[in-house]
């Protein structure tokens, strides 16, 4: 009974910390990646400073506001622009749709049926959007709601970047910290073996796939925003879903080259200065990736492009960082236990008996 009781009130204890602990578990999580990922830079400064580890935890912070934040900023006010703008034309029927191209009806399947609804929406477009209002208006909600989302989720980050760098600070006596802990869980040889695999597998993830996707993203929305290109905070938006899939981003790139030249609102020099950085952008994976990922990711590309679609559907942006970290970090862990079982060991040590 004794036992009961005991279990039963580190139970309630348990759930009572979570309780007031988990609404700073996401901005926690995000900080702890942060740091574990700008810890070996933030080493680096603090040699060149003579070990003021908090000096340059304090430098690291602002530049890295000042270089992702900022950035993050303007794509979003962009997006948020373009998503009111296109909602104040559609209630005064003010959005006009161009002409079909003529090559339209020469797409294979589906050509004329795309050449007919884009017709019946250059020449009558408030009919078809009459017909479309339940749907159009629900879209707009979900628009609006995503965009403020995504405004929460950038205050989030910051916080989470300054809590990152008092985390850097105090990163000797945090690492102690955390393989103490994961030996007590794992024993002591493995729970040293799982930080040293969590801290990789972060670094790699966060640098390697989304690192390098979102900044990417940032790069090819900063240069569609400044090209006037409609809609850029939505493009860059799926330049990053298309960078974390492991998709290049000249899907998105070509056709805004092909738009910028076809649309006749832009003179030859622009045009051609806009298409070089777009094409320059949405190749930037290729320099980047030699640079961040180092020797790779260990987990499977499913395993990483299913924990960034799920952190973004459960958490928003800011979930499709932890999702895809999170869930290769579990792959590893899981995998690792698997490979490690003592009794496939021990088959494999003994010795076949002589029969000759």
């Amino acid at each position: 009974m004794d036992v009961f009781i005991r279990a039963g009130l580190v139970l309630a204890l348990t759930l009572l910390c979570f309780r007031i602990f988990s609404p700073f578990i996401s901005m926690m999580a995000w900080a702890l990646i942060l740091a574990v990922t700008m810890y070996p830079g933030h080493q680096a400064l603090a040699g060149r400073l003579g070990g003021r580890q908090g000096l340059a935890a304090t430098l690291l912070v602002l530049a890295g506001l000042t270089l992702i934040v900022a950035p993050t900023a303007v794509v979003l006010g962009s997006l948020g622009d373009s998503v009111h703008e296109t909602i104040v034309k559609l209630r005064a029927d003010d959005l006009q749709v161009p002409p079909p191209p003529a090559s339209v009806k020469e797409w294979p399947v589906v050509g004329m049926k795309v050449n007919n609804a884009w017709s019946s929406a250059h020449k009558d477009l408030p009919s078809v959007l009459k017909k479309l209002q339940p749907q159009l208006g629900e879209l707009a909600a979900k628009a609006l709601e995503m965009v403020a989302s995504m405004a929460g989720s950038v205050l989030l980050f910051v916080f989470s970047f300054i809590i990152a760098g008092i985390i850097m600070a105090f990163g000797e006596s945090g690492s102690n910290a955390s393989r103490s802990i994961l030996g007590r869980i794992a024993g002591t040889r493995r729970g040293i073996e799982f930080a040293e695999l969590a801290t990789q597998t972060i670094r790699a993830v966060a640098l390697g796939v989304v690192g390098v996707a979102f900044i990417q993203a940032m790069v090819v929305g900063i240069v569609l925003i400044v090209a006037g290109i409609p809609f850029a905070g939505v493009l860059a938006i799926v330049v990053l879903v298309l960078g974390i899939a492991q998709v290049p981003a000249l899907l998105v790139t070509l056709p805004v080259i092909a738009y910028i030249w076809l649309s006749g609102n832009y003179e030859t020099v622009p045009a051609v200065v806009h298409s070089a950085l777009l094409l320059v952008s949405g190749m930037l994976d290729n320099v980047l990736k030699p640079l961040l990922l180092g020797r790779g990711v260990d987990a499977p590309m499913p395993i990483v492009l299913i924990g960034a679609l799920g952190g973004l559907a459960g958490a928003g942006i800011l979930g499709m960082f932890v999702g895809a970290t999170a869930l290769s970090l579990g792959y590893q862990i899981l995998m690792r236990w698997v490979n490690t079982d003592p009794d496939v060991v021990e088959i494999e040590s003994e010795e076949l008996p002589n029969i000759s």
